[in-house]
């Protein structure tokens, strides 16, 4: 019996060791498969991670190329500025959408203020002499009366509508230095070196009419004393300022 139980010892014991043996065989195994599992999927996570980090900065990079592409363009000052409006053109938009309306209110005013103004205006020829010469009154007086020019309690020459001296006033005859008048009743001592003729318009009448009337005036008066016909500006009178002129009467002939 004491044989019997050893053997049984014996072959239990050896039972276990084997199965010892194969349990820690099977464990190795077992270990040496999931770390390798563990590396073949370790290293696809790893190729992932690359991949991603490639596929990440291209956007990086995308935007690192685009900074020197505006640098290159932004070189130059006038190319900054346009890249600015770009990005802001509906503000600007806005701006300038914004002030269109008070320029039209701006616009619209000066259109009806001319009309104020343009209620009178006048035409004035100046008759200058030489430098150092002068008009004789005693010559004055009679080249004034045969144009048909009538002495005024106001000291002044008028050429009416009728050369006797009735009806409406088309243009004065005025001396240019001061008074501005002349005295009828000393005009032989009376000298000047200049005289100016003048109307207003609008002049009560044919204007056109009355106009040419003034210029042939001032021609003859030119030629008798030997003098220059100046414009408003004292300047010598051109084809350009009587055309000036004649349309300034026409505007007010309407």
């Amino acid at each position: 019996m004491a044989e019997q139980l050893r053997w049984v010892l014996i072959i239990i014991s050896v039972v276990v060791i084997g199965g010892l043996l194969i349990h820690g065989l099977w464990s190795v195994r077992k270990k040496d498969a999931p770390t390798a599992t563990n590396d073949e999927r370790v290293e696809p996570a790893d190729h992932q991670a690359p991949i991603e980090r490639q596929s990440a900065p291209e956007p990086v990079s995308h935007a690192e190329r685009d900074e020197p592409q505006f640098g290159d363009l932004s070189f130059s000052a006038e190319d900054k500025q346009p890249q600015a409006n770009l990005f802001t053109a509906p503000e600007p938009e806005e701006a300038v959408v914004a002030p269109a309306e008070p320029q039209d209110e701006v616009i619209t005013e000066p259109e009806q203020e001319p009309e104020q103004p343009a209620a009178s205006d006048f035409i004035i020829v100046h008759i200058q002499m030489p430098e150092g010469l002068n008009m004789e009154g005693s010559k004055l007086l009679p080249a004034v009366n045969t144009l048909g020019f009538k002495y005024s309690e106001e000291g002044f020459f008028n050429r009416h509508l009728d050369p006797a001296g009735h009806g409406p006033v088309l243009f004065r005859l005025v001396n240019m230095y001061n008074p501005g008048t002349f005295d009828i009743d000393n005009m032989e001592q009376f000298s000047t070196a200049g005289i100016s003729l003048f109307m207003t318009l609008p002049c009560d009448g044919d204007g056109l009419a009355a106009f040419n009337m003034l210029h042939s005036a001032a021609k003859k008066l030119a030629d008798e004393f030997g003098a220059t016909i100046l414009d408003s500006q004292r300047e010598a009178m051109t084809v350009d300022s009587v055309r000036e002129y004649v349309e300034k009467v026409r505007r007010f002939s309407v």
